[in-house]
């Protein structure tokens, strides 16, 4: 089968069989390790990537759902600003995922900042329910997004919340 899409902003073409999941297309065919393949059934969150603009568990999409959709995956997000904003954020409240949670914690935090720069509480917890972090309590997770919702806003608009 034959998969065009974009990936991290470059248009790809991926040949795989019918049965390969994303996570296995990124992996396997474009060698992104940061997208892990560890519970494979979509409960862990450690293979997140953005798809057409949401945040999904890589290891559940089927290789032709991904025919002309757009995936960002943590190699990719790293080079853009809004990833600054989020390290910064992490750095100023002296806070860090652990080496398990990063990858989806990072990009559920710009999924959700992507829509909606003011998150309210039931927002960060919505956004954050098919992630299995332990290494951040939740309170630590709001204090944490709203810095880095201030740091985006005062470098989108020169002004904090």
């Amino acid at each position: 089968m034959t998969i065009p899409f974009i990936l991290n902003g470059e248009d790809v073409v991926a040949q795989c069989s019918v049965d390969k999941r994303l996570v296995d297309i990124l992996r396997d065919t474009f060698k992104l390790t940061g997208t892990r393949a560890d519970c494979r059934s979509g409960v862990c969150g450690a293979c997140s990537v953005i798809f057409n603009g949401k945040l999904v568990p890589s290891c559940l999409i089927p290789a032709f759902k991904v025919k002309d959709g757009e995936v960002i995956t943590i190699e990719g997000f790293k080079q853009t600003i809004e990833y600054q904003d989020i390290i910064m954020g992490f750095n100023k409240s002296g806070a860090q995922p652990c080496q398990f949670c990063e990858t989806s914690i990072i990009l559920a935090i710009e999924a959700l900042l992507s829509y909606n720069l003011r998150p309210e509480p039931q927002d960060i917890v919505a956004a954050f329910v098919d992630i299995q972090c332990r290494c951040l309590d939740p309170n630590q997770l709001l204090d944490i997004i709203k810095t880095i919702s201030e740091i985006r806003q005062k470098r989108l608009y020169g002004r904090s919340a």
